[in-house]
């Protein structure tokens, strides 16, 4: 007779922020394909009991906006700093913006406390 185990809940809520620059002014769909090309690399990065644990809590993400590169960039080490994940997606410059241009960052799925340390004064994109 076998026994089944559960994984260990991990005790906090989790939730991934994803940054976006406001001065590219991204058309919609855009915006929305560079954050889920950041949302995804987050989480192909992350610890597989985060992932489930932050599925299993409905995967909160929040899109917020930074002015430009340099404080995206500022953003995302600010998170690495703090041992979070993060990912920075560069385009590939085939659409809307120039090859290269750095266009978002996802940082988490992560403890939600942790994120809003570095994130936590941006605005909502």
């Amino acid at each position: 007779m076998g026994f089944l185990t559960k994984k260990p809940r991990i005790a906090h809520d989790l939730k991934q922020v994803i940054l976006i620059r406001e001065d590219l002014k991204l058309p919609r769909g855009k915006a929305a394909a560079q954050a889920a090309h950041a949302s995804v690399e987050a989480v192909l990065r992350s610890n597989d009991d985060v992932v489930d644990e932050w599925h299993a809590q409905g995967m909160k993400k929040i899109v917020l906006k930074v002015a430009d590169e340099e404080s995206l960039l500022r953003h995302q080490r600010e998170a690495k700093r703090k041992g979070l994940v993060s990912s920075l997606i560069t385009d590939a410059g085939k659409t809307v913006v120039a090859p290269g241009t750095k266009t978002c960052v996802a940082i988490g799925p992560a403890q939600e406390a942790a994120v809003d340390a570095v994130t936590g004064e941006l605005p909502m994109y």
